[in-house]
């Protein structure tokens, strides 16, 4: 558990059940925290309790990653596509009486959160997007460094049960080697935190949960976002990007640029470690994160 937090289940759509933890005062501005792959809420361990100073900050587990309840399985992936994603989260917010809350999110919980912004620009007042760029991109951009470095993606996509039942003959090792190999030179994980992670992956439906995660990445992801791009669809509240200069590079412009057809009004900053921006670089996540929510 987060310091000075307390545990919380959550309505989302049709019974579904998000869990996870809150804290920070009950008349603060909300903030919505989700987290990134192979992870669970407790990668915020380092900054929810800071931010929990200002805001009510809201930690939950992607759905049927954790301890959140896992949507049905089908052939297309659809209950996994990030538009269908949103609206638990809106349902879980509104059962908080939260009509509008900013969100900040790494990784998969940073596609997520996009498309929440995008397919409910009424409910999001303030977005920040941690170590990502679109989903499409990452496609558009696959290469051999990408089939390398980001061996998941593909991985993870194929149909089940292969990379479930390989997953589930080591998940202790597996989890630790995606953290070792998208993390920072000599960075080290909080030992609570990874054990949580590892503990999570133990259950085969969380397994099973984040492999239908990157199967609807691979396909009804890119469908949505492209015709999102094709319609013209954009976010147009304040967009804060922060990402690992170790992940993607320190070019502002062209990480910020990505981001343009579908948030014009983003910008944002690298940081000097890996993938996972708020667990290496807790100190600096948490003054970006504290600076953009304060200006009006």
């Amino acid at each position: 558990m987060i310091d000075g937090f307390e545990p919380v289940e959550l309505p989302g759509e049709g019974g579904l059940v998000l869990r996870g933890c809150i804290g920070g005062n009950m008349d603060a501005p909300p903030l919505l925290l989700l987290h990134g792959y192979p992870q669970t809420h407790e990668m915020w361990h380092g900054v929810a309790p800071a931010l929990a100073e200002t805001h009510r900050v809201i930690c939950l587990d992607l759905p049927g990653y954790g301890a959140s309840d896992a949507p049905p399985l089908s052939d297309d992936h659809t209950a996994y596509a990030k538009r269908s994603w949103a609206p638990h989260f809106v349902a879980a917010m509104t059962s908080l009486g939260h009509d509008t809350f900013a969100v900040a999110a790494h990784d998969r919980g940073a596609r997520a959160a996009y498309r929440l912004a995008l397919d409910h620009p009424q409910r999001v007042s303030k977005l920040a997007l941690l170590d990502i760029i679109p989903t499409t991109t990452m496609w558009d951009f696959a290469n051999a460094q990408f089939a390398i470095k980001s061996f998941h993606w593909g991985f993870l996509a194929q149909p089940a049960p292969f990379p479930e039942k390989m997953i589930e003959g080591d998940p202790d090792r597996f989890v630790d080697y995606c953290l070792a190999k998208w993390a920072g030179e000599d960075f080290r994980f909080d030992a609570a935190a990874q054990d949580t992670y590892r503990a999570a992956f133990r259950n085969p439906s969380v397994i099973s949960a984040s492999c239908e995660d990157y199967r609807a990445g691979a396909t009804r992801d890119v469908e949505i976002d492209r015709q999102s791009i094709e319609d013209g669809q954009t976010y147009e509240g304040p967009v804060l990007l922060l990402w690992g200069a170790q992940n993607f590079g320190a070019d502002t412009d062209m990480i910020c640029g990505l981001w343009t057809p579908y948030l014009p009004k983003a910008g944002g900053v690298a940081l000097g470690c890996g993938h996972f921006v708020a667990e290496e670089e807790p100190a600096e996540t948490v003054r970006a994160l504290t600076q953009f929510l304060a200006t009006p």
